[in-house]
């Protein structure tokens, strides 16, 4: 019996032996691969096709947008409001995101209900009609939400630095404007939607309880649909960073704070460091006790939180730090980034520290595998990422293994303050 007058020992989580739940792989009949996790308690069941259809396949800006969000706003036989009254009469919720180079139709239900909505799934992939009515109210409330978000420093920020990094032609450099969503014209969807969904790429991912029969389900709904008759190339994109590295833009005269980006062009996954640059970086500015939170927040008090993250782009990426701070410390605040860049390049990182980050980021991995849609969410990742299980185990052992030297190395590598595009928005 347990003693519960005795503490349980307490064990490093960088002691812990982690293993990633596998993923059964099927394919339909008509080629869409399909990636599984059967697990947990609960009679629940998340079922997600992503399709190659992100902003990176579009030749207008938006279109690609625009398609996912309405597809689920009407189809020949069922009103918008229809198809939302079914899924609810299931207790099911359905979503949709368009990415830079992916775009998701998701759908999470109760087990015992999944042979009720799949279908209504299917129909939306190959019966949406995009009804004129309903793009014109997606414009207006879009042209709403943005007129709001223009006000706002950080909104500005996140869009201006993507674009120094990435030029504004580019999938991950531009964004909307209020032109946009008055060009964008029906015809566009539908064209869009019949060659990136109706005969698109697509990948299918299920986890949750699933029942005895999944395998016979997905094909008989999904199976049979004219999914990866072709395959469909990524339009190649150049990128065309800024010239120019440092920017201040005055967005609100009056505002007492400001948004600060500081970024620089970084390799995707694929690259040998950056796996030791995730180690590196929450160090640096990645979790709530990294050094960037210990200087600027709560030492200086300038900001209520600093961060700095690998963004996870499918072809490039970025290393980025993130804040917003009061418009008087500003500079000020810029300043501390880069004198904290300057100790990781000049001082190796002690054991006590380095030991923190390990714990932390094993800690981490372990929380994303409870439950079986975290779990698919990580295979999501690496299928897309053209990765296997292999990157999962390594880079469990490069958090435990990477070395301080190797670290500062790294510093030495990629923090030096010449190679950072630096935006403050006021």
């Amino acid at each position: 019996m347990l003693n519960r007058k005795e503490a349980p020992s307490i064990v490093d989580t960088v002691n812990l032996n982690l293993q990633l739940k596998p993923t059964e792989k099927f394919t339909l009949d008509n080629g869409v691969e399909v990636y599984a996790v059967n697990a947990g308690a609960q009679e629940v069941i998340m079922v997600e096709l992503v399709f190659f259809a992100g902003n990176s396949y579009e030749e207008k800006n938006i279109v690609a947008g625009t398609t996912n969000f309405l597809l689920k706003n009407g189809t020949k036989n069922k009103t918008a409001f229809a198809i939302n009254e079914h899924f609810e009469l299931y207790g099911s919720y359905l979503n949709r995101n368009c990415y830079n180079e992916t775009a998701t139709l998701s759908l999470h239900t109760l087990t015992k209900h999944l042979h009720n909505v799949l279908p209504a799934m299917a129909e939306l992939l190959m019966e949406s009609i995009f009804p004129e009515e309903e793009l014109l109210i997606y414009k207006q409330n879009q042209k709403q939400r943005l007129a709001i978000n223009l006000k706002k420093c950080d909104f500005i920020a996140n869009r201006l630095i993507d674009e120094y990094l990435f030029g504004i032609q580019h999938p991950y450099g531009k964004y909307t404007s209020t032109i946009d969503f008055d060009n964008i014209e029906r015809e566009e969807l539908i064209s869009f939607y019949e060659k990136f969904y109706k005969e698109g790429n697509c990948i299918l991912f299920v986890a949750g309880k699933l029942p005895n029969n999944i395998q016979q389900q997905l094909n008989n709904i999904f199976g049979k649909l004219p999914f990866n008759k072709k395959q469909i190339q990524q339009p190649e994109h150049t990128i065309q960073s800024s010239i120019e590295k440092k920017f201040n833009i005055i967005n609100d005269a009056n505002g007492v704070q400001g948004s600060i980006r500081i970024a620089r062009p970084f390799p995707n996954r694929h690259h040998p460091d950056f796996m030791k640059a995730q180690v590196l970086n929450n160090i640096f500015g990645g979790f709530f006790g990294s050094r960037l939170m210990a200087n600027i927040r709560e030492d200086k008090g300038y900001t209520y939180g600093i961060h700095s993250y690998l963004q996870s782009h499918l072809q490039q990426s970025a290393w980025m730090i993130s804040t917003e701070a009061g418009r008087d410390v500003c500079k000020a605040t810029i300043d501390e980034v880069y004198k904290e860049m300057n100790l990781l390049k000049d001082e190796l990182i002690d054991d006590e520290e380095l030991n923190l980050v390990r714990n932390y980021m094993i800690g981490g991995l372990l929380g994303d595998l409870d439950g079986p849609f975290q779990i698919i969410a990580r295979w999501k990742t690496y299928v897309l990422n053209n990765l296997t299980e292999a990157y999962f185990y390594d880079s469990i052992n490069t958090i435990k293994t990477v070395s301080a030297e190797e670290l500062q190395a790294l510093a030495k590598k990629y923090l030096n303050a010449d190679e950072f595009y630096e935006l403050t928005v006021v």
